[in-house]
């Protein structure tokens, strides 16, 4: 079900940049550059690409998960989850106390190669009952639009082996920098993982092998900085974004990016009505590292700006799905 080593050319969208562009200014140049490069009084005359094709191998999922994935241009859910942990370190674990009423206390916790949470307990048996039986819930504020999250079930085993006391003693001391006592460290036997998009939604149950098998995004750990920077510097190429790849029926009044992934990216769109939409703008092709990120949003902004000038006919297809984001599901 889960990684494979083969190609998948033949299963990704065709690249939706053109072989020639008119020149126009990248989304991550500085102003000096711009200036430099773009005079938009003097006429704009045909030239080669500025952005060269984006090359990459890709190790991907067996046949059935990779068609779910490219055709909705979305990370699995196990990804979402394991990104979700990777970069979070606090989160609400919840037993039953020794009374057999439900408790939930903040912690925080460091995750291993699997994504197994590690924990450091300094008063448990001061407080749950002999019930192994936990939940870790975990959420992650994406740029103050929308908040994924992650509960995780399983057993809170107390490790024994001292050779994995020790390796779960240097997984603690990388992420946080600290020494602890190898006797107060638990981990959280995954069993099963409920993923969830955002609050009110609906969540999606995912196997404890999908979860464990499952890689983190490769752009987590720059995600947030890139939408940060283009949300703050670059709003007119995400309005443009909105009016040449989207299929829409309204003017678009505000426009952020929510999150940015190795297959796309999420926008968060109002309409004139005070309507709130989510939709779903994919990558021509899939990126994994931040070069490629950049070079990819400067290849769409470079072909929407194209369009909008009627420089270049569209010859590609638009997102025609939107999501309806309910008041209650806002975050503020």
């Amino acid at each position: 079900m889960f990684p494979e080593s083969q190609s998948i050319t033949a299963h990704l969208p065709p690249s939706i940049l053109p072989t020639t562009h008119f020149c126009k200014p990248s989304l991550f140049l500085s102003k000096s550059s711009i200036a430099t490069h773009f005079n938009p009084s003097r006429p704009l005359p045909l030239r080669k690409s500025l952005f060269r094709p984006l090359k990459c191998s890709i190790s991907v999922v067996s046949e059935p998960a990779l068609l779910e994935s490219t055709i909705h241009h979305r990370p699995f859910p196990a990804e979402v989850s394991r990104t979700i942990m990777e970069l979070s370190s606090v989160g609400t674990l919840s037993t039953l106390s020794q009374d057999g009423w439900p408790l939930g206390i903040g912690v925080r916790f460091a995750v291993d190669a699997q994504g197994t949470p590690v924990l450091f307990l300094n008063t448990f048996n001061g407080q749950f009952s002999l019930d192994r039986r936990s939940s870790l819930h975990v959420q992650l504020e994406q740029c103050g639009l929308r908040t994924p999250q992650c509960t995780i079930q399983g057993s809170l085993d107390k490790p024994e082996d001292r050779i994995l006391l020790k390796k779960l003693q240097s997984i603690w001391k990388k992420r946080f920098g600290e020494e602890v006592n190898e006797d107060l460290i638990y981990i959280i036997a995954v069993e099963c993982v409920l993923q969830t998009e955002d609050f009110t939604e609906d969540g999606m149950w995912i196997p404890s092998s999908d979860y464990k098998l499952a890689n983190p995004d490769p752009l987590r750990d720059f995600a947030k900085r890139i939408v940060d920077e283009i949300n703050t510097h670059n709003m007119e190429d995400v309005h443009r974004f909105c009016n040449v790849f989207i299929d829409l029926d309204f003017q678009v009044l505000e426009a952020k990016m929510v999150w940015v992934d190795r297959l796309g990216f999420d926008m968060r769109l109002s309409s004139p009505q005070n309507d709130i939409f989510e939709v779903r703008i994919p990558f021509p092709r899939e990126v994994m590292d931040e070069k490629g990120v950049k070079s990819s949003f400067n290849g769409m902004s470079q072909l929407a700006w194209e369009v909008e000038k009627n420089y270049h006919v569209p010859d590609f297809k638009k997102v025609k799905q939107l999501k309806k984001i309910n008041a209650g599901d806002i975050n503020y």
